[in-house]
């Protein structure tokens, strides 16, 4: 999925919009959310059925999350917190040399953050794991695979009194797959 710098523009636009709105400052306090987006996938599929040197899968579908976490406020500008969430991961398919190949990945994080709060407007990253699950098949014969690997990720938020629109891209660096990220837009609630 291509972002235009029109839509680029058209986002910051509304996050500084956002931004005049409602002044804040980092809070401590529980959040939920959900986000959706582009799920994107690309792995060197290795299959005795498929030609040497291995064809690239390149595929994305539309993804999204639900996530909770708790933030520690420390001072006006600086957080550090933690964040759990649920993550569907589209049902990426294509064909290569006339086999069909599809993938339905899910999979739960458990990240650390940590954030920066600049009045309205804030930044934030996290790293922590992936516990992932997919489902796929090659040419109709169906496989499944699990595992648990590294995860990471950066954002930035609008506060919105209660309410935080955010825009995320996190990256999943799940073993024997050479990409598997995630660009989303969502808010979350903060108690």
């Amino acid at each position: 999925m291509e972002i235009s710098i029109r839509t680029a523009l058209a986002v910051s636009a509304l996050l500084l919009l956002f931004a005049s709105i409602n002044a804040h400052s980092a809070e401590s306090g529980f959040y939920v959310g959900g986000s959706i987006g582009s799920a994107a996938v690309e792995a060197n599929i290795d299959d005795p059925v498929l030609p040497d040197p291995p064809p690239v899968f390149d595929e994305d579908d539309l993804g999204w999350k639900v996530f909770a976490g708790y933030n520690f406020a420390l001072g006006d500008v600086f957080s550090l917190g933690v964040e759990g969430g649920y993550n569907d991961l589209g049902e990426p398919s294509t064909e290569i040399v006339n086999i069909p190949i599809g993938l339905d990945p899910t999979a739960w994080t458990v990240y650390g953050t940590a954030g920066l709060d600049f009045g309205p407007i804030g930044v934030f990253g996290k790293y922590g794991l992936i516990d992932w699950d997919v489902d796929a098949f090659i040419d109709d014969f169906p496989f499944s695979d699990d595992g648990s690997d590294p995860a990471y990720g950066v954002g930035i938020k609008a506060n919105l009194g209660s309410w935080e629109l955010r825009a995320e891209y996190e990256i999943f660096d799940i073993s024997d797959v050479e990409d598997v990220t995630l660009l989303s837009l969502g808010f979350a609630y903060r108690f």
